[in-house]
């Protein structure tokens, strides 16, 4: 009798110890008690709510407040000829901006030289050196032309000549038109200075390097001694005629 009786108490005993563990083991589950455990492989893509991935941003640029993504990098764009191409930066080159205007100034290859008839006066010889545009398009003259006598062989007989006083006017010539300048010299018989008989003349338009040759046919001219000097005047319209 006696061993029955403790049989049932030894029985409920065991049962509440089991009761206490596994309330124990419940709650040490809930604190985080079991270490994480470690997955290999590879993240997918976060997804939205619907299951559709999440967009990512690949500019590093970032938002400004408003959602403006701000522009740290630089523009590289350039202008051409005014016209854009890709971004403008403000810092383009123009191909067509400024340009130096054409020159209209006669070259010596345009014209065609000639000396007109002398117009003495006073013990003066005077010539008119006369240049005439043969080129198709509108030049001017402006200044002194330059001269020189010379001999059979080229060479130069005589001091370079000097010019006279005077105001120089742009002088347009549209095809086939003329402008003159004076050659002037004292009448070696009246000079007495000592004298040359040249067989040409050069002439040599202005802010050109070229000359134009003409035959000299007006016999002898001063080239040194006293009152030997030959003048230059500056260009005038037509032929001096």
């Amino acid at each position: 009798m006696a061993y029955s009786s403790r049989s049932p108490r030894r029985g409920a005993l065991l049962a509440g110890a089991v009761a206490v563990l596994g309330l124990l083991t419940a709650c040490g589950s809930q604190d985080g008690g079991s270490a994480p455990q470690k997955v290999s492989g590879t993240a997918g893509p976060a997804t939205e709510a619907g299951g559709s991935p999440a967009s990512t941003v690949s500019s590093p640029a970032a938002s400004t407040p408003g959602g403006t993504a701000s522009s740290s990098a630089p523009k590289t764009g350039t202008t051409s000829g005014g016209t854009s191409s890709g971004t403008n930066t403000g810092t383009g080159t123009d191909s067509g901006g400024k340009t130096a205007a054409a020159s209209t100034r006669c070259h010596t290859s345009e014209l065609r030289a000639a000396v007109g008839r002398n117009n003495p006066g006073a013990g003066q010889e005077n010539f008119p050196l006369v240049l005439t545009n043969k080129s198709g398009r509108t030049c001017t003259l402006r200044g002194y032309p330059g001269a020189a006598f010379v001999d059979a062989s080229g060479t130069q007989l005589g001091p370079d000549p000097k010019r006279s006083s005077g105001s120089p006017a742009t002088v347009t010539l549209k095809p086939g038109q003329s402008a003159w300048a004076g050659l002037t010299f004292s009448n070696p018989e009246i000079s007495e200075a000592k004298t040359a008989r040249p067989s040409g003349l050069l002439i040599t338009p202005p802010d050109e390097r070229d000359h134009l040759k003409v035959a000299w046919t007006a016999g002898e001219v001063p080239v040194g001694g006293n009152s030997s000097s030959v003048f230059l005047t500056v260009f005038s319209p037509g032929t001096g005629a």
